[in-house]
């Protein structure tokens, strides 16, 4: 069923819009919104909202994390992805943190100030590794449950954790979807025009890719911020902004280590086999969900019609248009913003 959402007239002002909202949020359903940020004060591009940067230790990292909202807030945890950082976030954060919630967003593990605490162990950038990190920045923060977000590398993983830890997830916004994966399906060829879309995946596989991506780095991730949302118009201070994280002294060993493993062309750590194994049954995800989709992601990504299916509890899809792409949070971040509060009400 079709549900219109005019997001014009919406505009997260007032319990009238979370009321509103969390009457929209159903059973299986299609939702048409246009982009939120139309009619908000959008920041300043290039301006963070961020303030200082919190450090806490949680399993293999010391975690670096921006937090915003009040500290006795229902959590909401926020996951960036590559070539990204938590700026993605930025906007969403401060409308969510105004209606009272604790938002924390992390920086991956590679990214930003987050580092590992023992030079000895992996650089994984397996999938169910970085899932573990958040479940342990949960541990550490003292945090049961929270409502989770993510996009790219976040959408992933908290899709994973809402399907291998439900109990630690209230609710879950996805953008693009359902993106658990398999080494066995991966190793399975694509049509030429969808081997194509993943380029950078097979560069990445090659020596010269890596050394190219380690010399590279900003290029490449302008690049792929261009390609994967053309209709964005970003300047130079957005993308510094983000770019500074890359910086990270494990940032080159994580992603190409992410993408090798996902072919099967670099080993991941036995501690994880078990986690994989059970993520390769592609596991139903039973928490209330809302996917989003930008109507110009240029980025490979799924038919919502292929993973309807898999959430299993109230669930929403929801397309974002007016020329959003692939970082859908940073383009419309009043529109990710009410997903969170309509997904908490379900």
């Amino acid at each position: 069923m079709d549900k219109g959402v005019n997001l014009e007239r919406r505009r997260l002002i007032g319990a009238a819009a979370l009321i509103a909202a969390a009457a929209e949020l159903g059973t299986i359903g299609f939702a048409t919104a246009q982009p939120a940020g139309k009619g908000l004060a959008p920041a300043a591009q290039g301006a963070s909202s961020f303030g200082p940067v919190k450090q806490i230790r949680a399993g293999v990292l010391n975690v670096a994390y921006a937090e915003a909202g009040p500290a006795g807030g229902p959590a909401v945890i926020l996951l960036h992805g590559w070539p990204y950082d938590v700026e993605t976030y930025g906007e969403a954060t401060q409308l969510l943190a105004a209606k009272g919630y604790r938002v924390i967003v992390p920086y991956l593990r590679g990214y930003g100030p987050t580092r590992f605490l023992s030079e000895a162990t992996p650089r994984n950038g397996q999938q169910s590794a970085l899932a573990v990190d958040v479940i342990a920045l949960m541990d550490a923060l003292k945090i049961e449950k929270a409502l989770l977000g993510g996009c790219d590398w976040g959408a992933r993983t908290v899709n994973i954790i809402a399907a291998l830890w439900p109990e630690r997830v209230k609710a879950m916004v996805s953008v693009s979807g359902y993106l658990i994966g398999s080494q066995a399906v991966n190793r399975m060829p694509l049509a030429p025009k969808a081997e194509q879309d993943w380029w950078y995946q097979y560069y990445f596989a090659t020596e010269r890719g890596r050394a190219g991506y380690e010399q590279n780095t900003r290029e490449f991730a302008r690049l792929i911020w261009q390609t994967a949302s053309p209709q964005w118009t970003f300047d130079a201070a957005t993308f510094e902004r983000s770019a500074a994280s890359f910086d990270n002294p494990d940032h080159v060993a994580i992603v190409i280590h992410n993408y090798r493993w996902r072919l099967s062309l670099a080993p991941g750590e036995a501690q994880y086999d078990e986690l994989e194994r059970r993520l390769a049954q592609f596991p139903s995800i039973a928490v209330p969900t809302i996917t989003l989709e930008g109507d110009a992601n240029g980025a490979p990504h799924p038919d919502p019609a292929s993973y309807a299916k898999r959430f299993t509890a109230r669930y929403e899809h929801r397309t974002i248009r007016g020329g959003i792409g692939h970082n859908l949070p940073q383009e419309a971040p009043a529109a990710f913003a009410e997903a969170i509060l309509a997904v908490d009400q379900a």
